[in-house]
């Protein structure tokens, strides 16, 4: 499961919580994945990721979305992940629950 492939090694380069389900209280400052699309050819597996910064304010939910930004594509070491490219990012408040939040969305290639 990429999902789980991102969350360990993004809880490992950050210092917040990283959460695939977010639970009813997930804190003030923290990180959500999701996986938004994929496919496989010839058994190399992509996958599109949506990866949402959380902040209490805005600056910090810019600071640790800039922070995603500089350490996930390090994720394709090879050995499982082969590709990360960034493919989007921007401000992505949560109007309904009025958290600052920015989503970067990449493009993973994996085995």
């Amino acid at each position: 499961m990429i999902e789980k492939i991102i969350r360990d090694y993004l809880l490992e380069e950050l210092n917040v919580p990283v959460y695939i389900d977010v639970p009813a209280n997930p804190g003030d400052s923290y990180v959500v994945i999701e996986r938004t699309g994929g496919s496989e050819t010839e058994h190399i597996r992509s996958a599109t990721v949506a990866v949402q910064s959380y902040g209490p304010r805005k600056t910090a939910a810019a600071d640790l979305h800039e922070k995603v930004l500089s350490v996930l594509p390090d994720i394709a070491t090879g050995v499982t992940v082969s590709a990360c490219d960034l493919n989007a990012e921007y401000d992505y408040t949560d109007t309904q629950t009025k958290r600052y939040r920015y989503q970067a969305v990449f493009d993973i290639v994996y085995y």
